[in-house]
């Protein structure tokens, strides 16, 4: 049986660059501790992080009798997502091309 517990949230509509900022806060950290940095972290990924994390300690309270306590975040990473490409107007007819960035996240637990 695999001991490990995973989570994942696609196409959510954050830039990948700003959704890594706040995993490598809690790569490799105790899930309350993980939990616990994330709620005081202010930027727009921490609390999408912390409902992942809290999916992925419900994943593991379903599928096995795990001790809670010593789950551990052993992998935690974002991946590019689709981009919604647009377009905005500039001077003189041109036009400057946009990029709206989506990220796949990944947040893997396991038992110390």
């Amino acid at each position: 049986m695999d001991d490990r517990f995973r989570a994942y949230l696609k196409n959510y509509r954050i830039s990948p660059r700003k959704a890594r900022l706040v995993v490598d806060l809690v790569r490799g950290k105790h899930v309350q501790d993980a939990l616990d940095i994330l709620k005081f972290t202010n930027k727009k990924a921490a609390p999408i992080i912390a409902k992942l994390i809290s999916s992925a300690i419900s994943n593991s309270s379903n599928s096995s009798m795990v001790d809670v306590d010593r789950l551990v975040v052993e992998e935690a990473y974002v991946d590019p997502g689709p981009m919604f490409k647009r377009f905005l107007p500039r001077a003189q007819g041109r036009a400057t091309p946009i990029r709206k960035r989506t990220s796949h996240i990944t947040i893997t637990l396991s038992e110390l």
